[in-house]
């Protein structure tokens, strides 16, 4: 990013912290005695008539059995294209996450197809991919993965070819694609075993780990000093797959001052993004790289494109197409 833009962001930053501090408190919720360290935050959902509260930090919950009905029946669905819905939500949070929007969108694996892109400069010095660079076929187009430097982190395979090999992490996640376009979840230990490796066509792999199991949030986003910083706030990316083996996508932006500033890295914790994924329906998903990497393009089958750009060029992008 050039200079004078990282001073004009630093400004308007300021300036949102100033209106953000200046904004009346609503009144703390009455709760119980708190049953978790996790630092004191709540989430609530515009219903379309009034905020409501569905989610406290002193009473998270430890699984995700089914999604929230206020969350859920929050959402307008339309479609993008067969195979394909999408929505938004408008959130209610603590501090920068004050007012928050969600873009949400539900894939349907068996009805499109799955792929990933890279891009990098002539060199390959640096990443290159951004959506403006989504193929033209392209009905959704998001970053996924996580990178350090240039390359992506973790295990990734393209076009049936392992690029890199698997990372290590205990809340790290594989998301893979057969030659069926079946999508699998793979865990960190399973994914040591070659076996579970094979077949495989596309692949990557990110961290932490949201949800695991049925809907389960993991030990290390239930309370600090577990490996992961539950304060952090920042804008979020997620993937998750619901009960019905559908893709969740999950994007977050800063929504207090219009969507000019939508792009501000601003935005929930991993705990409670964890919560929203689970809310949503996840059994299992895994954060993408968020903050100023977050990216994402919906094209509809009559021909009107929604994009939600980053402001960093990043290495990896899942693309799905139709069948």
């Amino acid at each position: 990013m050039r200079v004078g833009a990282v001073s004009r962001l630093v400004q308007v930053a300021a300036v949102v912290l100033v209106a953000t501090a200046a904004t009346p408190s609503r009144p703390a919720p009455s709760t119980p005695s708190p049953k978790t360290s996790l630092p004191r935050s709540a989430l609530s959902v515009w219903t379309g008539r009034a905020w409501q509260q569905w989610w406290r930090s002193d009473a998270a919950p430890d699984r995700w059995p089914a999604p929230h009905d206020a969350v859920a029946d929050a959402i307008d669905w339309r479609s993008a294209h067969d195979g394909v819905e999408w929505g938004e939500l408008r959130l209610a949070g603590s501090g920068e996450a004050r007012r928050l929007r969600a873009i949400v969108v539900r894939i349907d694996p068996s009805r499109v197809r799955l792929r990933l892109d890279t891009a990098f400069t002539r060199g390959g010095e640096r990443a290159a991919w951004t959506v403006d660079e989504a193929r033209p076929d392209a009905i959704v187009a998001v970053n996924v993965g996580q990178f350090i430097r240039t390359l992506p982190w973790g295990w990734v395979v393209l076009d049936g070819k392992e690029f890199l090999p698997p990372g290590r992490g205990p809340l790290s996640t594989a998301v893979a694609v057969d030659s069926a376009g079946r999508v699998r979840w793979i865990g960190p230990d399973a994914l040591a075993d070659p076996a579970n490796r094979r077949g495989v066509v596309g692949a990557f792999q990110s961290y932490p780990t949201l949800l695991a199991g049925e809907g389960d949030v993991p030990a290390a986003l239930q309370a600090p000093g577990r490996g992961v910083d539950v304060e952090h706030r920042d804008a979020r990316l997620g993937i998750g797959v619901l009960a019905d083996g559908r893709l969740l996508l999950v994007l977050t932006r800063f929504d207090a001052l219009g969507e000019s500033l939508g792009l501000l890295p601003f935005g929930p914790t991993i705990p409670e993004f964890a919560a929203l994924m689970g809310a949503l329906g996840a059994r299992q998903a895994v954060a993408l790289d968020g903050g100023i990497s977050g990216q994402m393009l919906l094209r509809g089958a009559e021909g009107t494109t929604q994009v939600w750009r980053g402001m960093r060029r990043v290495p990896l992008a899942l693309v799905a197409t139709p069948r």
